[in-house]
């Protein structure tokens, strides 16, 4: 029993099917007598709707993995390099690969019975953000083993400038013009938290769709669940019924079996009667007969 290939199965389960088959193999490995391997399995977490989406488009598309992440190479050594006619062609791959990706994310999903709601797959494309701009989040994404959505710790400033941003080089201001040095870094403080604050508040209502979009599907499963409950209790009530009959069936069988025995002795007994009398009489015949003559 091999800890990848446990861990590769599960991570290809639906979400709903994860904790069954984890609790399986957890329960396999320790009757092999290997408790260090079932402990590892046991840290496997569920993934969420967007992790598992997201580890479904690599195993369904193995042929856009390595793309992704050599645009993430790409991009993080012009973001280096301050190479902006790089940022700015990279950058256009980028967001038509990231759409492209995220919707055909969403069309697998569909595929497997299991759609994702537009909050999911807002994850699904800040995961794919988080590819490019991370190098280990681009080894986590790329093993298909994601139990979470991931967020990019840093981004590229530069790539999201430079599809707006003029080529020609913008006049500096004059010294007489330009803000003093305290200002800016006061300036440049207060847009620095003002963006911190904006992608809390987008990370906020990121996390309370996805929790939404759970929901409802925790909901649907319950509610297929229920009919599911309410079918087999009807076959179970139907099962029931053909016993009882079944069993009172058997009995009136039974019953009758006992009074055919006990006809067939009655009659056997009245043979070996009628055998004696017929052999008494005969007998009786017989030195009738013989006295006469």
């Amino acid at each position: 029993m091999d800890f990848d290939a446990v861990a590769d199965e599960l991570y290809a389960l639906r979400p709903e099917e994860f904790t069954a088959a984890r609790a399986s193999a957890v329960a396999a490995a320790r009757t092999a007598g290997d408790r260090e391997l079932a402990d590892r399995i046991g840290t496997l977490r569920k993934p969420s709707l967007a992790a598992w989406a997201s580890n479904l488009l690599v195993r369904s598309r193995p042929g856009d993995v390595e793309p992704l992440l050599r645009l993430g190479e790409g991009l993080r050594h012009a973001h280096h390099a301050l190479d902006r006619t790089q940022l700015r062609e990279l950058s256009r791959q980028q967001h038509a690969l990231i759409r492209a990706l995220s919707a055909q994310a969403r069309q697998l999903a569909v595929e497997a019975g299991h759609p994702i709601g537009e909050g999911v797959q807002r994850e699904v494309e800040n995961t794919l953000h988080a590819v490019l701009a991370d190098p280990e989040a681009a080894q986590a994404w790329a093993s298909g083993r994601l139990a979470k959505p991931l967020s990019a710790a840093v981004g590229f400033p530069l790539a999201e400038s430079a599809g707006t941003e003029s080529a020609t080089t913008q006049p500096r201001p004059s010294a007489a013009t330009a803000p003093s040095r305290p200002g800016r870094k006061a300036g440049e403080e207060q847009r620095r938290r003002l963006a911190q604050a904006r992608r809390d508040a987008e990370a906020a209502d990121r996390e309370l769709r996805a929790l939404k979009d759970e929901a409802a599907a925790a909901g649907q499963a319950a509610e297929e669940a229920k009919q599911q409950v309410s079918r087999l209790q009807g076959r179970v009530d139907e099962l029931t019924e053909e016993l009882a009959r079944t069993r009172e069936e058997h009995q009136q069988a039974r019953f009758a079996e006992r009074s055919a025995r006990e006809r067939a002795r009655t009659a056997d007994r009245r043979v070996r009667e009628a055998d004696r009398k017929a052999a008494t009489a005969a007998a009786q015949l017989e030195r009738l007969t013989s006295s006469d003559a």
